[in-house]
């Protein structure tokens, strides 16, 4: 077990009703609020008029970005860049989900960078990110875990990238379960892929002896498998809905890596590749990649057959005296739960060919970047997982 440290300033409020929260958690840091948020779902809900009602009885003074894409642009960081500064704005307040959330966070950071190129402010924002505008979330999607980390992913569709940094915390989130009732049952899948694949990136690591990550992982694991069906079905299942959102805090938290050895989060850097080309949902994205993934380190590396087999047992519920059979067994079984929640399983479902693998294999593995994963990717590795997604 290595060593590691983790901090996690965020004050979360959990369960229905905790938005009554929201008017102390702004005032402590001004009157001048951002409001970010997407597409309108937050209007549909109700949630958008419950907002402003406590904004305007408490007299704060709102100006709203809206339109945020599920793959958030640049161009919307820029936007609320501008808007902090001319109109000196003392709280972002980010309603929605992980997508509205890690605009915010970049716009938070982006606001004293000191130049008004934002994307170059994405690119280097690892080393930048000592000051931001406070961020208060409001959760409606149960998936990245944005609301308990300090991280976020910018796109910029001019140059085709897709980068993952750390930006900020939220000072405050809100999390309640009944504002995912609306959820679709394709979103809800889709979200569900994404907690797991967050819980997998770290949990197929050489590090065998942190008990602790690899029990909260296989619980979490085994939790989503469990309540995105319900909820599919049932989307106003409370309890389905509450499991899926702190699955979500926790997923993407840190805690179930503690003293687990890094891994790059192989899948996630290919399927930011996907995106970035074809603006594709980010869970389904995840979920094509995985099982093929899979595949291909345990077909490469057998000393990986280990950590397959506790998979299959401890997670997916199998159990066989050959190894090598279980642990393909739970690779499948993985790949039938994912069909079961109605994801489409490969890329060609979603109209895309190998026209660009190579270059996405090129950024996916810049400098050998994913040299040190679980079971090492070189380019022609990423590039074969790809071709197995068609």
């Amino acid at each position: 077990m290595l060593n590691y440290q983790r901090t996690i300033p965020t004050k979360l409020y959990f369960g229905k009703g905790q938005i009554s929260h929201l008017e102390e958690a702004l005032k402590s840091f001004g009157k001048n609020v951002l409001l970010t948020y997407g597409g309108g779902s937050i209007k549909k809900i109700g949630l958008y008029d419950e907002v402003m009602k406590i904004l305007n009885e408490g007299g704060f003074n709102v100006t709203e970005l809206s339109g945020i894409d599920p793959n958030p642009r640049i161009e919307s960081v820029t936007e609320g860049v501008r808007i902090c500064r001319e109109k000196d704005i003392d709280v972002i307040l980010a309603v929605g989900g992980g997508s509205t959330l890690d605009c915010s966070k970049a716009i938070a950071v982006g606001t004293y960078y000191e130049g008004d190129d934002m994307w170059e402010m994405v690119v280097n924002a690892e080393g930048i990110a000592e000051k931001a505008v406070p961020l208060v979330t409001i959760l409606t999607l149960s998936a990245t875990g944005s609301e308990y980390d300090g991280g976020g992913v910018i796109s910029n569709m001019n140059t085709n990238q897709k980068l993952g940094r750390s930006y900020t915390y939220p000072a405050v989130s809100i999390c309640d379960p009944t504002y995912t009732f609306s959820v679709s049952p394709y979103q809800t899948a889709a979200g569900s892929a994404d907690i797991m694949s967050h819980i997998m990136e770290d949990y197929f690591s050489r590090t065998d002896d942190s008990d602790l990550s690899d029990g909260i992982a296989e619980t979490i694991l085994r939790s989503v498998m469990k309540n995105c069906p319900i909820a599919i079905k049932e989307p106003d299942n409370y309890s389905a809905r509450a499991n899926l959102m702190t699955n979500s805090s926790i997923a993407c938290s840190g805690i179930p890596a503690y003293g687990k050895q890094e891994t790059g989060w192989p899948c996630h850097a290919m399927e930011h590749e996907l995106s970035a080309f074809y603006d594709i949902t980010h869970g389904v994205g995840l979920a094509i990649l995985t099982p093929r993934w899979m595949r291909h380190i345990l077909a490469k590396d057998s000393t990986a057959t280990g950590r397959f087999v506790k998979f299959a047992r401890n997670v997916m519920g199998l159990d066989g005296e050959d190894e090598a059979k279980l642990a393909l067994a739970g690779i499948d079984a993985l790949e039938e739960y994912f069909k079961s929640t109605g994801i489409p399983m490969t890329l060609t479902e979603l109209g895309i060919d190998e026209e660009h693998f190579e270059v996405m294999a090129d950024h996916a593995n810049e400098e050998g970047y994913l040299k040190d994963a679980y079971v090492a990717l070189t380019n022609e590795d990423i590039i074969q997982i790809y071709k197995a997604c068609l």
